[in-house]
């Protein structure tokens, strides 16, 4: 089963290009399976499952987890806004990397027994670091980015951030905190080997050039 990574800065469009590179490739009879990296990541998955299972809405049949407006600005970090973490927190989130990499590689087996043949993710681990290598103040990915399971094609969605801005919906961090990450994953990308795509193009043109990268590999 082939991994096809989609990665950039938050609001750069990435999930707008994953979905619409699972449906070519389905409408092609290829079987692909949509994965999101902060959906699938164990914090999330357990606010998830709380979220199912609220005991205020089992026993009181009232909920007090409020749903997002669809017209709220988003974050797609496990906790909206998150720009700084102490010590604690960021070698929790390490904790969790490894436990989600160790996860990913059960889904991925389940998976290729299922006939899935690609794996389309939208953010994936390089993700993950960059936003640990951002919370940490460093230029270098922390050493757990060694046991990211490499993508056979890892796409960049490169856009400045003054254009995210300007979108309908954008990130609440603000514009300085997509600075600081658009710097590491410029920095990280060539150790990556992430093929770069203009994230500024219209839908339909970039996911174009996305298919034409992904022809030649």
């Amino acid at each position: 089963m082939k991994i096809i990574s989609i990665s950039g800065l938050d609001g750069s469009g990435k999930s707008t290009q994953a979905k619409m590179l699972q449906d070519f490739l389905e409408k092609h009879n290829k079987k692909a399976y949509y994965f999101h990296a902060v959906q699938f990541s164990v914090p999330q998955a357990t606010k998830t499952f709380f979220k199912k299972h609220c005991l205020v809405c089992k026993l009181f049949k009232k909920c007090r987890i409020e749903p997002q407006s669809s017209s709220e600005k988003v974050s797609t970090d496990e906790k909206p806004g998150v720009t700084k973490a102490g010590f604690l927190a960021i070698n929790l989130r390490k904790i969790a990397f490894i436990i989600d990499v160790l996860r990913f590689y059960f889904l991925k087996k389940k998976l290729t027994r299922k006939g899935y043949g690609f794996l389309v993710t939208d953010r994936y681990f390089y993700d993950t670091i960059v936003n640990i290598a951002y919370l940490q103040k460093r230029n270098t990915p922390p050493r757990i980015e060694k046991y990211i399971p490499l993508a056979d094609a890892a796409f960049y969605l490169k856009i400045q951030p003054e254009s995210i801005m300007t979108r309908p919906r954008v990130p609440e961090q603000g514009l300085e905190y997509l600075k600081d990450k658009k710097r590491l994953y410029d920095m990280f990308s060539t150790l990556w080997n992430f093929q770069i795509i203009d994230g500024s193009l219209p839908p339909k043109e970039l996911f174009a050039q996305l298919l034409s990268k992904l022809k030649k590999n």
